[in-house]
């Protein structure tokens, strides 16, 4: 009982982000401690799917950079990427009906009333920039303002002694294992979607328990939304393959919205691909939105980062860095003999 009381957020963040990985990165069922895997003779490489830890070569590293080169040679006009509200005005009428693709790449699109979710967030982006929004935005934000002092006083989880929140948790593929290791700790778990689907899903899980976990939509990219929490009130925020699919111009801007709801002392962790990860190479020419930035054909997007990028998105929001590294690993298909070169960002950053 209250063994959480007695962990520090560090301590919390370590086991949380070891969980994260672990879900995110094998499927759930690792087959041996992550880490613990090191390939020293190459003849063993087909007797396992993961190794960890591996060493690129200067020759590796030369073959990915000229592979990533050439796919991105060819990029997507700026007037016909699904991005209206970022393009220059004379170019935005004409992609009034396009929208952004979906924010979250870790599951299938969902259809039917997502479809329309997503149509009502380009709408809404789009009016953003004509005369009447101004005054609509005044509105909301004197509505925003109301929200944010009512939930100040009355908000879900306001008793716990331990908040984390995960941004884009699509279904609950990480909810429930930490749902399940909080219950009677005295902890509270925030989870949040663009998809409304997806969260219905999360909702409808046997192991769903709204006294220890509160789900709900939420768009990271709209700046007028509000969560159903004060600033400087959690613990922990996790992002985890979330960033990656947000327009790189939207980045900084989510990230220090984020980061005002950390406590001080409070811990960012994220997790998210890697700069000339195997997914970043298997693109073909005319997927390119811009430099290290692609969009699948399901109209989901994804942009890969290196060290330096992540250590500025995390400062510039006012967080010091406690952990930046790249976690590169050997994916093995033992069925047809194929090796893949996995990159992936694994970080923690602070509010001091």
């Amino acid at each position: 009982m209250h063994k959480l009381r007695s962990l520090s957020v560090a301590t919390l963040a370590e086991v949380l982000s070891r969980l994260l990985t672990r879900l995110k990165s094998t499927g759930g069922r690792p087959a041996a401690p992550l880490g613990s895997r090191i390939l020293t003779n190459h003849d063993d490489i087909f007797k396992h799917n993961m190794w960890d830890h591996v060493q690129w070569t200067e020759e590796d590293k030369e073959n990915a950079r000229q592979k990533a080169e050439e796919n991105s040679s060819v990029q997507i006009p700026l007037k016909e990427q699904e991005f209206p509200e970022l393009l220059p005005s004379d170019a935005k009428s004409q992609a009034t009906n396009r929208c952004p693709g979906d924010q979250q790449a870790e599951y299938p699109l969902p259809s039917g009333s997502d479809r329309e979710t997503r149509q009502h967030s380009c709408h809404t982006h789009h009016h953003r920039n004509t005369d009447s929004s101004h005054r609509q935005e005044s509105c909301q934000g004197a509505a925003l303002e109301k929200n944010e002092a009512a939930i100040q006083t009355s908000f879900p989880g306001q008793h716990a002694s331990f908040r984390i929140l995960e941004v884009g948790c699509g279904v609950g593929n990480s909810v429930f294992p930490i749902v399940n290791s909080i219950k009677e700790t005295g902890a509270f778990l925030y989870c949040c979607d663009f998809s409304l689907r997806a969260i219905q899903l999360v909702k409808d899980h046997p192991d769903y328990d709204d006294s220890v976990c509160h789900a709900f939509v939420h768009d990271i990219c709209e700046e007028m939304a509000s969560f159903p929490f004060p600033p400087q009130s959690l613990d922990v925020i996790m992002a985890v393959f979330v960033l990656s699919s947000i327009h790189p111009e939207r980045m900084q801007g989510v990230v220090n919205r984020l980061s005002t709801y950390l406590k001080h002392g409070g811990t960012f962790l994220f997790r998210d691909y890697g700069r000339y990860d195997f997914s970043q190479l298997r693109f073909k020419k005319g997927r390119c939105l811009s430099e290290n930035f692609y969009t699948r054909g399901d109209g989901t997007c994804v942009y890969f980062f290196t060290k330096e990028e992540v250590h500025d998105l995390f400062s510039k929001a006012g967080l010091e860095e406690i952990q930046n590294l790249e976690d590169r690993r050997l994916q093995v298909n033992r069925g047809k003999k194929v090796v893949m070169q996995r990159v992936w960002m694994q970080s923690k950053y602070r509010k001091s």
